[in-house]
């Protein structure tokens, strides 16, 4: 099978080194290339009858869609947060790598090995704009189950540069999560930052889109900005969007 070069493969590492201090020490690292499937999963609890319920603004092709397979529902260690996700994935909690501070850390991954999010809580970040860059926003749904202070998360998956307007490092990017940041204005934005308040300090739930991990249809020579775009038509895509807006508190 041939396979495709994925041309943001080096955007994760520096997005994530400029916007992120992780309470545990080190910065998070995106997927890169192929996963084997985890050594050990974590149990689900109940299985979900109903996905949490939000009041959505949403933009794109992507829609809901019926599940794929029959879903379940997983609970952190902490017992503090909880999501919806496909009974045939994977969840991963790697509890030991965390530094004494705690918190959650979950690694979603699809039944054939293939990290598709990452869930992690008690993060310290910081943000300076010194840049920014054309964008899109594919789609935009508000979280208002997360909601903090008054402030209102958000998913969305959108993109940083273009062919013409190279975004960082002088490649375009693009990643789905949830945010805290408000939608971008005017032609530009800042480097891609998917972290949303959460006591005690802030969270993450999603990933950079990587072709190699993220399975999508088409010609893989495409360019890769057009291979986000087609992988948001995907029923896997719908998966993983259903699964991360279902982020809710426990109990």
């Amino acid at each position: 099978m041939r396979r495709s070069v994925w041309p943001g493969a080096a955007v994760p590492a520096v997005l994530f080194s400029l916007s992120l201090l992780i309470a545990c020490g080190g910065p998070s690292s995106p997927p890169q290339g192929t996963t084997s499937a985890p050594s050990s999963t974590a149990t689900p609890t109940t299985p979900a009858t109903t996905t949490a319920s939000a009041s959505a603004s949403v933009t794109g092709n992507a829609s809901s869609a019926p599940p794929s397979a029959p879903w379940t529902t997983y609970t952190t260690a902490a017992g503090d947060l909880a999501f919806d996700l496909p009974s045939t994935w994977n969840v991963k909690d790697p509890a030991g790598e965390l530094a004494e501070g705690g918190g959650a850390f979950a690694e979603v991954s699809s039944g054939d090995g293939r990290l598709l999010a990452t869930l992690r809580t008690n993060m310290a970040t910081g943000s300076t704009c010194t840049e920014k860059y054309t964008y899109s926003v594919l789609e935009s749904q508000e979280l208002p189950q997360l909601a903090q202070h008054g402030t209102v998360p958000r998913y969305t998956f959108e993109t940083r540069g273009n062919a013409t307007a190279a975004g960082p490092p002088d490649t375009p990017a693009a990643a789905y999560g949830i945010t805290s940041a408000p939608l971008p204005e005017g032609d530009s934005a800042c480097y891609i930052f998917h972290f949303f308040t959460w006591p005690p300090n802030a969270a993450t739930f999603g990933a950079f889109y990587n072709p190699e991990l993220n399975l999508t249809p088409g010609d893989p020579n495409l360019p890769y900005l057009e291979k986000a775009k087609l992988y948001a038509g995907t029923a896997e895509y719908r998966d993983i969007k259903r699964m991360v807006t279902s982020l809710r508190p426990a109990g």
